[in-house]
């Protein structure tokens, strides 16, 4: 169980999420963790800031009641414009915009390695493991997809993602998740249709 990272800061507890950590991964270890930081706040009354992971209003509500039936603590959560490092937008799920500016990424990106846009973002060669490609628009890969790829993590839901192939367990556009079963070649493209991610 190590989808949970507690930092403390001097105005605040973080609890850095894992991006591709499913919602009951994230509620088990918080569970197991409550104890010690209870223990924490018998002497503090810092607020606790929730980041790393875009959630979405019902699981924002499942995650608070579960700290504050424990804690008796503010507890905030990080939206897209703080993940993005944008102060001027909101978190705006089903939000529909085709057209973006986009960033071009003439590398691969390592393992460790992010890369964050509020737009779309290209990358000239692959997206490895461990490597996360998170855009508020489209991601376009010109190699293999082996890492995270976010698209459209703003709540664009005609964000696309775009890979020569696609050998990762799972794939997200706005709130939605996709478990991919398999790899995936011959330039496959990811869309939402209706309230779910199609691979065409």
């Amino acid at each position: 169980m190590n989808n949970i990272k507690i930092i403390q800061k001097a105005d605040e507890i973080v609890l850095n999420v894992n991006i591709i950590a499913e919602i009951q991964e994230i509620i088990e270890e918080l569970e197991a963790k409550l104890p010690k930081l209870r223990d924490f706040y018998q002497s503090s009354d810092l607020p606790i800031r929730v980041t790393g992971k875009l959630f979405t209003e019902s699981e924002v509500e499942a995650l608070t009641k579960l700290i504050t039936s424990s804690i008796h603590v503010e507890v905030k959560f990080d939206d897209v414009s703080d993940l993005l490092g944008l102060h001027a937008i909101k978190k705006t799920f089903q939000t529909n915009t085709e057209i973006t500016e986009t960033k071009f990424v003439k590398n691969s990106i390592r393992s460790g390695q992010k890369e964050e846009y509020p737009g779309s973002i290209v990358i000239c060669g692959d997206v490895n493991p461990g490597g996360e490609v998170i855009a508020g628009g489209n991601v376009v890969i010109t190699g293999s997809l082996r890492g995270v790829a976010h698209a459209g993590a703003n709540g664009n839901m005609m964000a696309i993602i775009s890979a020569n192939s696609i050998e990762v367990t799972q794939i997200r556009i706005g709130n939605l998740v996709k478990e991919v079963e398999e790899k995936i070649d011959k330039s496959p493209i990811c869309k939402v249709n209706g309230n779910e991610i199609v691979i065409n």
